[in-house]
């Protein structure tokens, strides 16, 4: 098991968040790490991303989705965090909502395009040549 070592004031912060959250001290540090994923500024110009968004434990999160695979939150508790494919994003939104579940998720069948009209999944828009 590796170890982190951190001042007295900051191990005591990390206890009571874990308490507070029902999980562990490492589970605190690991969203923590995972939350300051650095966003990814878009050059001047760049094409508007499409409009996507979650529903899950009763939470709606709305998103861009920027092909081939990259999806930035735009709203809520996470807003402003990039993630390199849709399926990080989903498991982020898991774990900020429902930690005590396991956040394996296919993106790909998690967002929905933001649009008038039926339900469409982002599979429907997903790029052929796309790995995720």
């Amino acid at each position: 098991m590796a170890t982190i070592e951190v001042d007295g004031e900051t191990k005591r912060t990390v206890s009571f968040a874990a308490r507070m959250a029902g999980v562990t001290e490492g589970e605190i540090v690991r969203r923590l790490v995972a939350g300051s994923v650095a966003r990814e500024q878009e050059p001047a110009g760049a094409p508007a991303g499409t409009p996507i968004y979650a529903d899950y434990a009763g939470h709606r999160t709305r998103a861009l989705y920027f092909a081939p695979t990259r999806v930035e939150i735009i709203d809520g508790p996470l807003k402003g965090t990039s993630y390199k494919s849709p399926t990080g994003a989903a498991r982020a939104v898991v774990r900020h909502y429902n930690a005590k579940v396991n956040d394996n998720r296919n993106g790909w069948g998690f967002w929905q395009l933001d649009q008038e009209g039926p339900r469409t999944w982002l599979q429907a828009i997903r790029p052929t040549d796309s790995e995720d």
